[in-house]
């Protein structure tokens, strides 16, 4: 348990903070506002895309560094691109910073920010030190949409950067390289703001310890926060100190094994859990009742498993009815294969539309198992389906697997917005499949003119395959092979789209 004090002084300190910046409380839900104040980009007829202390407000960049960027740039691929605003006319980068010398596609993201960006490691916390400043560290993921969002209205702002230079030193971290890292400073916001997510935005001192944090943050909220908390760094050191000491010590109990708890659990345990799922069931759409919804893999394999273990029928209709939902909803890629990250909704039909390899990996297991339990063809073919996706989409040239995929890809009109790869209108499957096909493939995936997102539509299949053949006067196996013939062709057309981006580092976990 905590000591009283340590608890005031915690609360305290946020009090203070909240109170500064009371206006400015960050919203994760929250998208881009008129005020998000982006300085135009700097153009000049040509650059190197290498330009010696650059960074806007940053100190001198030491030689040696210096040098190293300079060779790097000159070996980078043929094809590379930098991701920045701010580029030249021949399209090379106004500015380069150290995560240029990274391999994680996360952290390359940010390599032409005029942010002077470190990677996690001693140099940055050893140069906060001798500076004297603060640290502010960034977590997130390459397919995370609103770290793009963060990074685009924040990190790539001339006016942000300058203020991040001069009063900070800035760590950006890939939670999938350093889940280690990543583990810590959530625990940090999550005691803090009482939630957590990415981008994770954390404020530190030269030792790593957390003093204030958050998610994702508008960029007048962002600029406030970090001018404010660099004034109470600077002139109440002793509050800070004893503030993130606090903190620090209640992340070390959290993390440590409760004592006495090594007793196995027995019955009574898994009876609770599945009566706690029972409670909180979704009788209309399955998994969980609220939204957002994350795919529910384990508990589909826990109730599975009560059920053969007990022959409660509850378990097995909960789980049955949950695979079923999912499956036909818009968050089931019904062209490519595989799930996307979550529904924004609870009838599973908004995705936001990144797709996560471990995601794929959990679901394809409890579909296999769902078939084993029930017999029901249907998983069985979203099993084959995930996993051809996972071969097709997922495996590199050697054999191993891809991390993830973005949510975001260009329009027509070169525009990045989320979920444009995967969404259709009438015309464009008419015009990949002609009109009797697409006809049945439209009344299958429910596609109408008006759309369900956005004037576009998200394939789903909301009634039961014999109700729509029994509509279109097929037969079940008639209208499944046109179903399976149209899929593949649809697949095609949509390759040629601009893809979403795809992380291809490979995690051995």
């Amino acid at each position: 348990m905590l000591i009283r004090r340590s608890s005031q002084m915690l609360r305290l300190f946020a009090v203070l903070v909240l109170v500064l910046v009371a206006s400015c409380k960050e919203d994760s839900t929250a998208g881009p506002t008129a005020a998000q104040a982006v300085e135009p980009a700097v153009e000049s007829a040509r650059g190197d895309g290498f330009l010696k202390d650059a960074l806007p407000g940053a100190r001198p960049i030491d030689a040696s560094v210096l040098a190293r960027l300079e060779a790097a740039w000159k070996a980078r691929h043929p094809d590379y691109k930098a991701r920045t605003q701010h580029l030249f006319a021949d399209g090379n980068p106004k500015y380069t910073n150290r995560l240029f010398f990274e391999s994680s596609p996360y952290l390359i993201q940010h390599a032409h920010n005029p942010t002077n960006w470190y990677p996690w490691g001693d140099e940055a916390f050893e140069t906060a030190r001798r500076l004297g400043l603060p640290v502010l560290l960034s977590v997130g993921y390459s397919t995370c949409h609103w770290c793009h969002v963060m990074e685009e209205e924040s990190f790539d702002n001339d006016g942000i950067a300058r203020v991040l230079n001069e009063n900070y030193i800035i760590i950006k971290v890939d939670r999938e390289e350093r889940p280690d890292v990543d583990n810590i400073y959530m625990k940090a916001v999550q005691m803090l703001t009482g939630r957590g997510g990415w981008p994770m935005t954390v404020w530190l001192t030269p030792d790593r310890e957390p003093f204030y944090g958050g998610t994702y943050f508008r960029p007048e909220q962002f600029r406030t926060l970090l001018e404010k908390l660099k004034g109470i760094y600077h002139e109440q050191p002793d509050r800070v100190a004893k503030s993130a000491a606090d903190i620090t010590q209640k992340i070390k109990r959290s993390l440590s094994p409760t004592a006495g708890a090594s007793n196995l659990p027995d019955a009574s345990v898994l009876r609770a859990l599945a009566s706690s799922y029972r409670s909180n069931f979704d009788e209309n759409h399955g998994g969980l009742n609220r939204a957002p919804k994350f795919p529910s893999s384990l508990s589909i394999r826990f109730l599975l498993r009560y059920h053969r273990r007990t022959g409660d029928a509850k378990s097995l209709q909960m789980a049955t009815h949950t695979l079923q939902k999912m499956s036909g909803g818009g968050m089931y890629d019904h062209v490519g294969g595989g799930f996307h990250r979550y529904s924004t909704d609870a009838r599973w039909q908004v995705p936001h539309f990144e797709k996560m390899l471990y995601d794929n990996a959990l679901l394809a297991v409890a579909y296999l198992e769902g078939y084993q339990a029930t017999g029901l063809k249907d998983f069985e073919r979203v099993a084959r389906e995930i996993l051809r996706y996972a071969a097709r989409d997922m495996t590199s040239p050697d054999g191993a697997f891809y991390s993830a995929t973005d949510a975001d890809s260009l329009t027509e009109s070169g525009h990045r917005e989320e979920g444009w790869f995967f969404i259709w209108t009438p015309d464009e499957i008419e015009d990949v499949l002609g009109k009797e096909r697409a006809r049945v493939v439209n009344t299958y995936y429910a596609v109408t003119a008006r759309g369900n997102f956005e004037g576009r539509n998200i394939l789903n299949t909301p009634r039961p395959l014999a109700e729509v053949a029994s509509e279109l006067e097929l037969t079940p196996k008639d209208l499944r092979a046109v179903i399976n013939e149209s899929r593949e062709l649809l697949y095609n057309a949509r390759a040629e789209r601009p893809p979403p981006l795809r992380d291809d580092k490979i995690l051995a976990a």
